[in-house]
């Protein structure tokens, strides 16, 4: 028994002198930190040259990036036409002499807050004015708006008379709440109006609060210069044009008439370009002779007195 003892405890001995070196001789290698690769930076190496050699796009990806780079570049522009300024050009003579034809100018969208007029084709679920922040068209704005009989029509005119006004026109004078509107006279002028040349005075004119434009006047004895008197409804505004006899503006009831404030696009505010007319588009090279420099880049506004 005692052999037996001894023998295992031998047995045991050597057992633990095996694990013993066992663990001395795998020591080293667990610790050891493993070696990084000599050839490492090589890895970018390959990536770039792997990005160099992207295969080029086809026909059809191509197509699709030009198709989004143009999408993103419309809805870029809309939201700068809706939300921030827009562009018109003025086709007709009845704003002169304020405006003229061939005149181009931005539209101050948030003047007055935002209707389903101030986007396109009016489809905004927009019930009257938001984000308006109080702001009202004030008298002498010359604003652009929906025609309110036909409302796929832009026009432009100047605000006259305000909600709860008498406007009135007498033997070619302008009446607002049965006080006459003064207005002096700054001399003749030849216009070319619908292809002749008319011979029109030029006032000046200031509307109640001090606010004086330009308007121009053939006579005093032309169609529209004897109206009814009319009284502008709450949240209408009553519309005229600066070349009073040759103007459809709120005076004309059965196209133009008074003028609601949801219809309000927003209110002129600056020329940036204007043209004579007197070169065709093709004819580039007699552009810098057709500009009317003298107009570019000015404000659109009446005077305070």
């Amino acid at each position: 028994m005692d052999d037996n003892t001894i023998i295992a405890d031998s047995a045991k001995e050597k057992i633990s002198e095996e694990k013993s070196a066992g663990t001395k001789d795998s020591g080293p290698a667990q610790n050891a930190a493993p070696e990084m690769p000599v050839d490492a930076p090589k890895h970018h190496e390959n990536h770039d040259d792997a990005t160099k050699t992207q295969p080029p796009l086809n026909a059809r990806e191509e197509w699709m990036d030009a198709l989004r780079t143009a999408a993103i570049a419309v809805i870029f522009a809309l939201l700068i036409r809706s939300f921030l300024f827009e562009p018109f050009n003025i086709p007709s003579g009845s704003m002169r002499p304020t405006l003229k034809i061939g005149d181009y100018l931005f539209v101050n969208k948030f003047s007055y807050g935002y209707s389903r007029y101030s986007f396109p084709f009016g489809l905004a679920p927009i019930e009257d004015r938001v984000w308006s922040g109080g702001k009202l068209p004030e008298r002498g704005d010359v604003i652009v708006f929906k025609l309110p009989t036909n409302t796929s029509i832009d026009y432009i005119k100047r605000v006259v008379g305000m909600p709860g006004d008498t406007v009135q026109v007498l033997n070619g004078r302008l009446y607002i709440n049965n006080q006459i509107v003064p207005r002096n006279a700054l001399g003749l002028r030849e216009v070319e109006e619908n292809g002749r040349t008319v011979t029109m005075m030029e006032y000046m004119e200031t509307l109640p609060g001090g606010i004086r434009h330009s308007i121009y006047e053939e006579s005093d004895k032309m169609p529209l210069d004897n109206t009814p008197s009319y009284t502008v409804p709450d949240g209408h505004y009553f519309m005229m044009g600066d070349n009073r006899d040759n103007s459809q503006d709120s005076r004309v009831t059965e196209f133009v008439g008074f003028v609601p404030l949801e219809n309000i696009v927003g209110r002129a505010s600056l020329l940036f370009f204007s043209t004579n007319g007197k070169a065709a588009f093709y004819e580039f090279w007699k552009w810098p002779w057709t500009i009317r420099y003298n107009r570019l880049f000015t404000k659109i506004g009446p005077d305070q007195q």
